[in-house]
Parts: C-alpha cells; sequence; structure tokens
C-alpha cells in the first residue's frame, strides 16, 4: 500500500503559504556604529562559523578573510547547502537577506508572460496545446512566473552536495534557507517519504517566482518502462491540481523532471510532459495562462522540439 501524501490544507498554514514574502531588511543590517561592515558574505561567514556544516564546509574562523569575494560567496553556498534545516544563529537570516535580495535585483529577470508562445515559435507544430504552453531555454531560477517546479528527491528537504548542477540545488540556493526550513515543515507534519509522483507546494522567497512546485518523478535505470510513464505522468498532474488550488497562480514552468540524475531518457520525458499538460488544460480551460516548458542544454531543447515537429509529437 502506497503512502499518503499529505494534502495542501494540512501544512498549509504552517508554512504561511498565503502570506506575501516580505523580509525584514534594515537598512544597517551588519553595521556597528563606528564600525566598517564587513559585508554580508563574510558577516555570514561570521555567523555560521561554529554551525556544524561549516566545518563540513571547509570553513574555519578567520578562514574567509584570506579568499577573495567570489570564493567566499561559494563557500557561504556550500555551508547554507550542508546544513540541516534548524534555527539560524541570531542575526543570521538577516544578514542572508540582505545579501540575496541584493543579488536577485543585481541579476536579469525572465518575464514568463512575455514569452513567445509554443504557437509562436513553432507555428507548424500540431501540439494542441501550443496556444497555452511555452518552449524556454533559460535558467529556471531567473524566471519570473508565478510558480517554477523543482524536480525533487523524496526526503523534499533539497539537495545536500554543495555546487551539484541539479536542479534541486539550483533553486534552494537562489531561494535561501527558508525553502529548506518549509520543506522541513511540511515533511515532519507528512511523517514518511515524499511518494513518486506527488506534489507539495511552498513559497518561492529570493526567487522571481512566487511559489516552487516540489515533485518526485520516476527514477529509470534501464529501458522505459508502463510504470515509469505513468508516474511521470503524475507527476506533472500534481503539480497542475495543486497549483490550482491555490488562487491568483496563473503561471506554471516546469524543468524537465526526472531527466537529469534519475535517468529518464529525454525525449520519451518531453513527449509525456506535453501530452499530459494538453489533456491537463483541455480539462481544466482558462484555469492558467500559461505553462512553461523549461529547457537548460540544447540536447533538452532538441528532444522538446522534434517531440513538437515530427509525426509521433503529441495531438
Amino acid at each position: 500500500m502506497h503512502p499518503t501524501p499529505l494534502p495542501l490544507a494540512a501544512y498549509r498554514t504552517a508554512i504561511a503559504l498565503d502570506e506575501p514574502f516580505g523580509p525584514d531588511i534594515a537598512p544597517n543590517v551588519g553595521h556597528t556604529p563606528g564600525h566598517r561592515s564587513p559585508g554580508p558574505v563574510r558577516e555570514a561567514l561570521a555567523l555560521l562559523a561554529d554551525d556544524s556544516a561549516a566545518a563540513k564546509a571547509g570553513l574555519r574562523h578567520g578562514g574567509a578573510d584570506r579568499i577573495d569575494e567570489a570564493a567566499a560567496r561559494r563557500l557561504l553556498r556550500a555551508v547554507l547547502t550542508l546544513r540541516d534545516p534548524a534555527p539560524l544563529p541570531a542575526g543570521t537570516m538577516r544578514v542572508l537577506d540582505a545579501l540575496q535580495a541584493g543579488e536577485r535585483l543585481a541579476h536579469d529577470t525572465t518575464d514568463a508572460a512575455a514569452l513567445p508562445t509554443v504557437r509562436d515559435a513553432l507555428p507548424h507544430t500540431t501540439y494542441r496545446a501550443a496556444d497555452r504552453t511555452v518552449l524556454w531555454q533559460g535558467d529556471l531560477t531567473t524566471l519570473c512566473a508565478d510558480a517554477v517546479v523543482n524536480a525533487a528527491n523524496s526526503a523534499l528537504l533539497g539537495c545536500f552536495a554543495p555546487m551539484h548542477a541539479c536542479i534541486d540545488n539550483a533553486l534552494h540556493s537562489a531561494a535561501g534557507p527558508r525553502l529548506r526550513a518549509d520543506c522541513h515543515t511540511i515533511m515532519s507534519l507528512q511523517g514518511h517519504p515524499e511518494p513518486t509522483g506527488a506534489a507539495k507546494i511552498t513559497r518561492g522567497y529570493h526567487l522571481p517566482s512566487r511559489y516552487v512546485l516540489h515533485t518526485v518523478g520516476p527514477i529509470v535505470d534501464g529501458r522505459v518502462l508502463p510504470q515509469h510513464q505513468r508516474e511521470l505522468a503524475a507527476s506533472y498532474r500534481a503539480c497542475l491540481d495543486l497549483a490550482a488550488e491555490v488562487g491568483g497562480l496563473r503561471s506554471v514552468a516546469f524543468c524537465g523532471i526526472s531527466t537529469g540524475v534519475f535517468g529518464y531518457p529525454k525525449g520519451p520525458a518531453a513527449r509525456t510532459a506535453l501530452d499530459t499538460v494538453a489533456e491537463w488544460l483541455d480539462l481544466h480551460p482558462g484555469r492558467f495562462d500559461r505553462v512553461i516548458f523549461n529547457v537548460y542544454a540544447d540536447d533538452d531543447l532538441a528532444a522538446y522540439v522534434q517531440a513538437l515537429t515530427e509525426g509521433n509529437q503529441p495531438r
């Protein structure tokens, strides 16, 4: 018997899902009268120096003073990636908020509403949801959609491998430690690992997108089986079903669920994604303004273009 996923109603209030995120950042965070601030990166490292994750990341007291700013920022990311979802030392969250709010303002973002539809980009496609969907190659952490989808593992706490090139790591790092804390709250209430094909939702914090949908896709080791197809389709449906429960959420951007370290071949995954989303949109007309299929690497893009333009494309 499969474990039952925790419904949104059972954790919505616990993570304050419906409260807009507005960090309390004082203009003089990190400043002591008469002293020059060391800057938020080094100040955060100093506050975290006694944390158990700091030693794992190679941080020692005063060690950040001997490296350049870029190396210090990578070190801070490593500490936060390795860190368990426990309360931060006093003052650390405000320093991190100041740092990440500044970083977000310094980076360009892409407005999901301004992206061309699949119909615009591939006018000869016969994909039936071409007018309601987008194929976009870019960095999901810079996309301003109402919700972005994270390909999570069953612990749902994010990736604990510093600088690992997975979307789970990228989204958690860009959102900040509140994202892991919310996931921990949800999983503590659920009491068991997240089932494959289910989904949860949290706020996006320092991401340009307001929400993050977390789903666990199937792991493929060998050929794709009918069970894998059903589980992957379930992940897409679960994300759309859950997003539809949140008022005002009008756009959802999917990463390539399961196509990274989970081993799902990109071509079959693209076809399942396209089919499932089209079916859902047909059953729920007008619920979302657009659904975005986000790809990052060129071979990911090629898989979607092939699925949309060849004879075996979804219709």
